[in-house]
């Protein structure tokens, strides 16, 4: 899976976020491809971001950086780890889900 935006390791930390715990990459509607974050975003596209709506919650839209694995954003919101292997998640990123996810 290719990550956009200024990565420093392998498990999709970037220049803006790169804790332990940030190792999640978000598929933005708008151009259906992974960043990091909303930064990395906004630093190399010309188009505007778009929210997931709610009604597409089950589409697979969060990257696991630590062991590659998709998950929904009902699945990510939900939880404060991986699904799939039980890596321990940012529970900071909850103050963005607004920038990425509409608003409930």
């Amino acid at each position: 899976m290719r990550i956009f935006g200024r990565t420093v390791d392998d498990e999709t930390r970037c220049i803006h976020y790169h804790t332990e715990v940030d190792v999640i990459a978000i598929k933005f509607k708008c151009c259906l491809r992974y960043y990091p974050c909303h930064l990395c975003h906004e630093e190399e596209t010309a188009h505007e971001a778009q929210t997931w709506p709610r009604n597409e919650w089950a589409e697979p839209a969060v990257l696991c950086g630590v062991c590659k694995g998709e998950m929904s954003i009902n699945a990510y919101l939900a939880t404060t780890s991986c699904p799939n292997c039980a890596a321990r998640l940012n529970e900071r990123c909850a103050a963005h889900t607004h920038l990425y996810f509409q608003a409930t």
